[in-house]
């Protein structure tokens, strides 16, 4: 027994700020569920800059225009609804972020506001569920790009023999990049979130050089930017209407994730006026930018191989063939390099510390942020995410009915802060789990949330159904290629009238972002009796 003890002892979470949680309660509060400590709130406007570029340059945003000029539009247009949905889903973020800048606090617990203590679990659990499902999907494409490494120092690891089974739904190659890109990824999870932007910095530098490098080889390559750029489009009128709709939709969803954590990141802002600019215009353009490269370097490989070729690895892979020399293979490593470099921006900054974050409010007396991170590497690893990726169909219908819970999620939560409590925020109530409490509601669950949050779900159930196969009417459809808007919408007006059938605590007339219960000035006071104690001590033994 003691052994036992000795055990749960030693996995705990070592508990530095410990003494900062009003409540004690292991199960509620850690470090990092406390509101960010001063000297960790780093993230300057450029670091929201670098963020957001570095989070942009992946090899699954280079490919997202494909699918829209697979539809029938030209090139433009597809671009034009790229930034569309880049452009519509920017303020939402800003919107979302906005508690975690201004009162320093991660999504799980800004959650809390407005789910409840143990309601948010629920809502913490389906983030964390998704940030490791791509965490492992991300680390699969980040093996395609090692592959393409190696083959540019070695060509003969491309003819390595295979000696895994058919059902493993990979080859003993692609398994072996596989793991050198999730063993090399690992050393990246351990810096804490506020240092992490020095890694975002060297991305910035590193990545766009790559892309353009990437661009105007393949331009030169082919003698111009290609056919794709000079074909009109195949579908009009209200085909083409709703096929623009559809496709800026995708990229909404490709963000909704983003959105729901959009405090984890704003909880390290230097100022809450830091992540606001910054964001509105780094985000749809960086999308737009790197969109633009995939477009022109698809178009071209055309030309050069009488074939589209939108995966920018394929391509790679394909200017490795037929004995190249030595300067293409220079020129392909350090492109691939590149890659490989921004896959690990982008796994670590959209996915491990989100997971990370959203575990900690899951468990909060065993593990933190980097404990977390690491567990999302491995279920990663062992959800064989190679076979997600393969089938692209079954895994679009999952990421499109992921959406559809976080966009009903995110309604609330906006809801609550800005049309509900407008601004009004108790810290300390975040922490505690008694009756009273603003946010423990009905035994720590708040019912207007959940039936505002299945409200928002319903009405794109038919359309989810639709999207698997099933024959639905087309409205059906077009609501759910709305799913967004529709599950934000619904979800948010649900609980707004909710909220003024059945107030809340705390629920204000006035729009003002202030914590009641002055948590900060009273921790900071805290902090200065504890140095000048400190102070009078060492003044004494001097003496």
């Amino acid at each position: 027994m003691n052994f036992a003890r000795k055990l749960v002892k030693a996995l705990e979470v070592p508990h530095i700020h410990g003494e900062r949680a009003p409540s004690g309660l292991q199960f509620v509060s850690s470090d990092d569920l406390l509101p960010v400590p001063l000297e960790e709130r780093t993230w300057t406007a450029f670091s929201y800059v670098a963020f957001w570029g570095t989070t942009s340059i992946n090899v699954s945003t280079w490919m997202i225009t494909s699918s829209m000029i697979v539809l029938g539009m030209s090139w433009w247009q597809a671009w034009l609804a790229i930034w569309i949905g880049y452009g519509v889903i920017t303020p939402f973020v800003v919107l979302l972020g906005r508690p975690g800048a201004v009162f320093h606090v991660t999504f799980p617990v800004v959650n809390r506001a407005s789910f409840g203590i143990f309601g948010s679990l629920w809502c913490v659990f389906n983030r964390a569920t998704m940030a490791c499902v791509w965490y492992g999907v991300q680390t699969s494409i980040g093996g395609s790009c090692v592959l393409v490494m190696l083959r540019a120092m070695w060509p003969s690891v491309n003819n390595i023999p295979n000696s895994m089974p058919l059902s493993s739904g990979t080859n003993t190659r692609d398994f072996m990049c596989f793991i050198i890109f999730w063993v090399i990824s690992l050393p990246f999870i351990w810096p804490p979130v506020h240092k992490i932007r020095h890694f975002f910095t060297f991305k910035m530098i590193i990545a766009p050089v790559a892309c353009i490098a990437f661009m105007i080889w393949c331009i030169v390559k082919a003698k111009g930017v290609g056919p794709i750029v000079k074909q009109p489009a195949t579908i009009h009128g209200s085909e083409l209407a709703w096929a623009i709709i559809s496709s800026a939709c995708i990229c909404i969803s490709n963000l909704t994730t983003l959105l729901t954590n959009a405090p984890d990141f704003g909880s390290r802002a230097k100022t809450p006026s830091a992540p606001i600019i910054s964001q509105l215009w780094s985000i749809p353009f960086s999308y737009g930018l790197i969109c633009l490269f995939g477009v022109i370097v698809s178009s071209s490989s055309q030309t050069i191989y009488g074939e589209v070729i939108w995966s920018p690895v394929d391509l790679l892979g394909k200017f490795l063939d037929n004995n190249p020399s030595p300067g293409t293979r220079f020129g392909v490593w350090f492109i691939a390099f590149s890659f490989v470099i921004a896959q690990i921006g982008t796994n670590i900054c959209a996915n491990s510390v989100s997971a990370g974050c959203d575990l900690t409010a899951l468990f909060p007396r065993f593990i933190n942020i980097r404990r977390g991170g690491y567990i999302s590497a491995i279920i990663g690893l062992v959800m064989c995410p190679w076979n997600l990726v393969k089938n692209s169909s079954r895994f679009s219908s999952y990421i499109s009915a992921y959406s559809v819970f976080m966009s009903a999620i995110a309604g609330v939560m906006a809801t609550e802060y800005y049309f509900v409590r407008k601004g009004h925020y108790n810290v300390a109530d975040l922490y505690v789990t008694r009756k009273g409490s603003w946010y423990w509601y009905n035994y720590g669950f708040n019912p207007r949330a959940y039936a505002a949050y299945v409200a928002g779900i319903a009405i794109n159930v038919v359309g989810f159904a639709g999207e698997t196969g099933t024959p639905v009417p087309a409205a059906a459809t077009h609501i759910f290629d709305l799913s967004f808007f529709t599950g934000f919408g619904t979800s948010s007006i649900v609980y707004y009238l909710l909220n003024r059938m059945f107030p809340v605590p705390g629920a204000a007339d006035v729009f003002e972002e202030i914590d009641v219960s002055g948590y900060e000035e009273r921790m900071t006071d805290c902090d200065e009796d504890k140095d000048y104690s400190t102070e009078k001590e060492s003044s004494t033994v001097q003496i």
